[in-house]
């Protein structure tokens, strides 16, 4: 789940805002929605216990996770709201609670991370699961979104804002969850932290790519 859900909400959109024109911001909300749907359907059915019927994922249950998920009836909601027009006065009321979320969110995942690099010697002994975390989320991810938004004849601007998003750091929700199961809560934060931090280098490094490629495309016409 790290090496495939990044923190496109705090860190993507804003991001994709700063480089890109307006035109692909909803490329850039749409694949955020998409992530924000796959994590919090997914992410808890995995995390809960497996069918005791050779340990494989129960399909009812999945099914289950899918109608019961906060992200599929957040949509539903949405889309209800925009039909009886009144998804202006229901922003204005939801504001409050959702900024009281954030903050509870960010209290969470601070302390955790608190608590990791407290540890001095300990943040970057990181193993080989953790490795592939790494390098599945900052690379490989970036360069299959590449190769899909290829496969759709996507411009530079709507390519770059996919593969910025792709190319984010772990998001916050991983640490949420491992922490709301009690699932391996340290190798999320170290996860978070790592992928965070390397991104600092590789976000600039795919926008440049891009740039490159875009360059390219124009002196070989």
């Amino acid at each position: 789940m790290a090496g495939l859900i990044g923190n496109t909400s705090f860190l993507g959109i804003p991001i994709a805002i700063a480089l890109l024109p307006s035109s692909t911001i909803n490329l850039t909300i749409g694949f955020d929605l998409g992530t924000t749907l796959f994590a919090w359907i997914f992410g808890p059915f995995f995390l809960q216990e497996k069918s005791k019927n050779k340990h494989i994922p129960n399909i009812e249950g999945l099914l289950n996770a899918l109608i019961n998920s906060p992200a599929s009836r957040g949509i539903i909601g949405v889309l209800f709201a925009y039909l009886f027009h009144i998804d202006k006065l229901l922003g204005n009321y939801l504001w409050i609670p959702a900024r009281i979320v954030i903050a509870l969110a960010i209290i969470i995942v601070g302390t955790r991370l608190g608590i990791i690099t407290n540890q001095k010697g300990k943040i970057f002994d990181i193993d080989e699961e953790i490795k592939f975390t790494i390098l599945l989320k900052l690379f490989i991810l970036p360069f299959i979104v590449f190769l899909i938004s290829k496969f759709l004849n996507f411009d530079l601007y709507q390519s770059t804002a996919v593969i910025l998003q792709a190319g984010t750091p772990t998001a916050i929700s991983t640490i949420l969850m491992a922490e709301a199961y009690n699932v391996k809560q340290k190798i999320a934060s170290k996860i978070l932290f790592t992928t965070t931090l390397i991104s600092i280098a590789t976000i600039p490094l795919l926008k440049i790519l891009m740039n490159v490629l875009s360059f390219n495309s124009l002196h070989d016409l």
